[in-house]
């Protein structure tokens, strides 16, 4: 028989072998906890848990949650796993997202992507409104880069209690709009953007000129009408001092502008003008009527608004298109009419070229069809 001392050894020794297995089975489940902790922090935290292309744009147009995010994303084209972003929408609390315009561009971790989008952290972008834009094309344009729609943005244009603000009437507004770059956030209300495109009127012109105006006797909406026709007559700026002291000197000498441009806004589009065009009876046409327009006829840019308040000193009365883009100027009316004919050959000369061109490839496409 077994002495009790060897009985007891022998028990000793087995609670041993099992303790030592106890603590190596959980030492293995505590490690397996370690490394499975680690690798989700380690992915919740990796700046590359979200990948999206260069200069990546993601617009959210009205406040969503997760499922409606993700379904957003896929369609974005950013690289990211549809389950880690639930786990990690859970982890950081984070299920709903608002209204913006959000830049992406490389790696991103789940918290900073997510913060961002819940907490409205929208980048600013350039809007670019173009100059010498007609009405209608103005308030698309601006729109096409923004949230609201252009119907909005003409609500806006047209709030009394915006243009009161300005001391202004709603016709003046629309040669107040510089055609420039503007930093705005995308979500900018139109009403905000109308107030923030007159506050920069103000700076630039009505503070920074405001000398000037009062030396040239020139009202801000006299100032931007002549910018105006100086934006929609010249296609380089270097040329616009020039345009503007020849208009400067029909004013100052009593007769008529005569300036192109007027007729094209009085017959409602930018086309090559007719004789017929020049008899149009509307008040914009500067061929009927004396002094300027009763309102800019486009949106000027800076370059225009400056050529205005300081025209080139010259004699020049007269002006006609070259081929080239700038104008010919003249002193008299038997130069301008000699320089108009060379204008007028020349344009004759490109149609009948034009026509043989389409006459030749007319017949190309008669040969091949043979």
């Amino acid at each position: 028989m077994l002495s009790r001392n060897k009985v007891m050894m022998f028990i000793s020794g087995f609670n041993h072998l099992q303790l030592r297995e106890w603590a190596a089975g959980v030492l293995v489940l505590l490690l397996a906890f370690v490394l499975v902790f680690s690798s989700r922090t380690y992915r919740l935290n990796s700046d590359s848990a979200i990948q999206a292309p260069p200069a990546t744009v993601l617009l959210i147009d009205e406040r969503i949650q997760l499922d409606e995010l993700i379904s957003l994303l896929e369609e974005s084209g950013i690289s990211f796993d549809a389950d880690e972003l639930r786990w990690a929408s859970g982890i950081v609390g984070l299920r709903n997202f608002s209204t913006g315009r959000y830049e992406f561009d490389g790696g991103i971790s789940y918290p900073e992507f997510l913060n961002k989008l819940a907490m409205g952290l929208q980048d600013p972008m350039t809007l670019r409104i173009p100059p010498g834009a007609d009405k209608e094309r103005l308030k698309e344009r601006i729109a096409s880069q923004m949230q609201f729609e252009a119907d909005d943005l003409a609500a806006a244009m047209s709030d009394t209690s915006i243009l009161n603000r300005y001391g202004i009437e709603a016709h003046e507004l629309y040669g107040r709009i510089i055609g420039d770059s503007y930093e705005v956030y995308w979500t900018t209300s139109p009403e905000r953007l109308v107030n923030r495109l007159l506050s920069e009127f103000e700076r630039r012109i009505m503070e920074s000129y405001a000398d000037r105006m009062d030396e040239l006797g020139l009202s801000a909406d006299e100032v931007t009408t002549l910018a105006s026709i100086i934006e929609w007559e010249a296609k380089y700026d270097d040329e616009k001092p020039a345009i503007s002291g020849l208009y400067w000197n029909r004013l100052d000498s009593r007769w008529r502008l005569q300036a192109d441009p007027t007729v094209n806004y009085a017959k409602g589009t930018r086309s090559r003008l007719v004789y017929a065009d020049y008899r149009i009876d509307h008040p914009y046409n500067t061929y009927r009527i004396h002094g300027l327009p009763p309102g800019p006829i486009t949106n000027p840019s800076y370059s225009s608004l400056r050529a205005a308040l300081y025209p080139e000193d010259h004699d020049y009365m007269f002006m006609v298109a070259r081929p080239d883009g700038y104008h010919a100027f003249s002193r008299t009316y038997a130069e301008h009419r000699r320089k108009s004919r060379e204008w007028t050959d020349w344009l004759r000369e490109q149609r009948m070229k034009q026509a043989e061109m389409e006459r030749e490839e007319a017949a190309r496409q008669g040969a091949a069809a043979d």
